[in-house]
């Protein structure tokens, strides 16, 4: 029954990996995807100063800020253009060197995982998650992604109850039981048209912080991805809280099933990946957003906010 479970699984990565894993360079598995962006020794050149000076930057656009004296951009002109649509560089809010050896003294060890699983993810993962949008429609990715968020509300409900989140677990309890039934299985999210909004997801983490339990430190975990030691048993509970580990026969169609659900949430993040493009530290890049996207779901949301805390002894 293993060695079936195993084929079944490997067989289904494999054909949703293989168009576009054969197409990537095999010279170096580790080398570094290129950008979409042309080569900067394509991009015509700016004529040479009348002057006959050769410090013009053959590389600059005409009417760049650089040539009137401004703020350089990013070689790739990504985050200038963020900033010019958000207001921000997402990438330098989440880079930090802020105390590194407290937030992650095993640094070492988990640089080492994460380009393990950054090479597996290359190589297997984002070419599976990338065939699978490309070959599904999209109302079959909406689906299926609405049932493995259905499947999950369970552990959102229990953790729920944990937290004594009353109010929360009233309104997770009441998606479950309406998109499983009126839903279909919750293949529709038919619950969010009644007022019931899904939440960002509560697991045993969130549990323990709330609890008192402190974070320690970060690591990242082969094949599994970025964790803090305190997040660690929350995918032990979620693993025993799936129904699909108890209701599914045989084992070969859970794990296929399974697999189908980490396709579905590799597929989700490819946009948001683009955020990691660059040349900075894309290691750093990753934890920082985790420990802060870690924070902000253990906080529900709510940031600390000292603006105006000097003019509190003021009355207005």
């Amino acid at each position: 029954m293993l060695e079936r479970t195993t084929l079944n699984t490997l067989v289904l990565a494999t054909f949703l990996s293989a168009p576009l894993a054969l197409a990537q360079d095999a010279s170096d598995p580790f080398a570094e995807i290129p950008n979409d962006t042309p080569a900067a020794t394509s991009a015509p050149q700016s004529p040479t100063p009348a002057d006959g000076s050769s410090d013009a930057d053959p590389f600059a656009e005409s009417g760049a800020d650089t040539a009137s004296g401004g703020e350089d951009t990013d070689d790739d002109g990504f985050g200038s253009a963020l900033e010019d649509e958000y207001g921000f560089d997402p990438a330098d809010e989440f880079a930090s060197a802020e105390e590194p050896e407290q937030r992650d003294p095993w640094e070492g060890f988990n640089r080492a995982m994460f380009r393990l699983n950054d090479t597996a993810d290359r190589w297997f993962l984002k070419p599976a998650a990338t065939s699978y949008r490309q070959i599904t429609p999209i109302f079959m990715q909406t689906g299926i992604s609405n049932f493995f968020s259905n499947v999950h509300e369970l552990n959102n409900v229990l953790n729920d109850v944990l937290q004594w989140k009353w109010k929360q677990a009233g309104n997770d309890t009441g998606r479950f039981l309406i998109n499983t039934t009126v839903g279909i299985g919750g293949l529709f999210d038919v619950a969010q048209h009644m007022g019931l909004e899904r939440s960002d997801g509560e697991d045993f983490g969130q549990t323990l912080a709330v609890w008192g339990v402190p974070s320690g430190p970060y690591v990242v975990v082969p094949f599994l991805g970025p964790f803090t030691v305190r997040d660690v048993p929350g995918d032990i509970v979620m693993w025993y809280t799936n129904p699909l580990t108890y209701y599914v026969d045989p084992n070969s169609l859970e794990y296929t099933i399974k697999m189908v659900d980490v396709i579905q949430s590799r597929a989700s993040l490819l946009q948001a990946e683009s955020l990691l493009q660059g040349d900075r530290d894309r290691y750093v890049l990753m934890r920082d957003a985790y420990l802060q996207r870690r924070e902000f779901l253990i906080n529900d949301g709510e940031q600390e906010d000292d603006f105006g805390g000097d003019l509190d002894e003021y009355d207005f």
